[in-house]
């Protein structure tokens, strides 16, 4: 009886998530949405102050419950390291990684995979707490320095300073889904090209649209639904890295996994012969 009753308290909870969600999507439809320094002003508070495991599963840290008796905290960098290995053979990508910078770096779950392979490791993020606790895994599995670039979430472009040159590896996953709006994606890619060196490479990772309506951008009430907030329709995103100034080479499409839904992964090169 007790787990029957878990089972049914864990449906009633979904349930109430999927209908709340769906009210936030029908207000911004109508026309609700949020201006981006609200979102902006909400996502700065929630990141900044953790609070719970749910916080610490947003930001991968790898003792979140989510990832408790699991090895699904390594496998996630892990994988990305595979994937990107992939993407850089099929783009031609050969040359050593003297800085790798990651945008969004959270608990480290990628870094600890990235970093040993690097002769600097930047990690970006909004919370000095998580830089911390990214710092620490690195330190755990290789002697790469680590420096911390902390940002502030309506001003993103500051930190291009902070990261002091150039990188040869620009990774973002599980990121661009967090941002407040599409609009504001398209600031940290224009980010992205700046602080990639001619001939370097990203992997950014972003959830997209499939057409549905529910699969659109939220727009508002960023700590109910921060996962949902910002989608792009594929073909949109890789036009949106043109006009920013990549060359996108491939996207990776994972339809479903062990964590959420409609994931796309895109290889975004600055060319050789660009300057900085």
């Amino acid at each position: 009886m007790p787990s029957l009753l878990s089972e049914a308290l864990r449906r009633a909870k979904r349930s109430a998530r999927q209908a709340e969600n769906l009210f936030h999507r029908v207000l911004a439809t109508a026309g609700g949405r949020q201006p981006e320094s609200r979102i902006s002003a909400d996502a700065q508070d929630y990141w900044r102050h953790s609070a719970d495991a749910t916080w610490r599963g947003n930001s991968h840290w790898r003792d979140a419950p989510v990832f408790g008796g699991t090895d699904l905290w390594d496998r996630i960098g892990a994988e990305h390291l595979e994937l990107f290995d992939a993407g850089a053979r099929m783009c031609g990508f050969d040359r050593p990684w003297r800085r790798v910078l990651e945008w969004g770096c959270g608990g480290g779950a990628n870094a600890v995979h990235f970093a040993p392979r690097a002769e600097e490791f930047v990690g970006v993020d909004i919370s000095a707490e998580t830089l911390q606790e990214c710092a620490k895994q690195v330190g755990a599995v290789c002697d790469t320095p680590f420096r911390p670039v902390a940002i502030d979430v309506a001003d993103p472009e500051a930190a291009v300073a902070r990261i002091e040159g150039p990188c040869d590896v620009f990774l973002s996953c599980y990121v661009f889904e967090l941002v407040p709006t599409p609009e504001y994606g398209e600031r940290l890619l224009r980010i992205a090209h700046d602080v990639l060196a001619p001939g370097g490479l990203a992997l950014i990772q972003i959830k997209y649209s499939d057409g549905r309506w529910r699969t659109r951008s939220r727009r508002r009430a960023y700590r109910r639904g921060l996962a949902e907030m910002t989608t792009y329709p594929i073909d949109e995103f890789w036009q949106l890295g043109r006009r920013c100034g990549f060359t996108p080479k491939a996207v990776h499409l994972v339809p479903r996994n062990e964590l959420d839904e409609r994931y796309a992964y895109f290889f975004l090169a600055r060319e050789p012969s660009e300057q900085k």
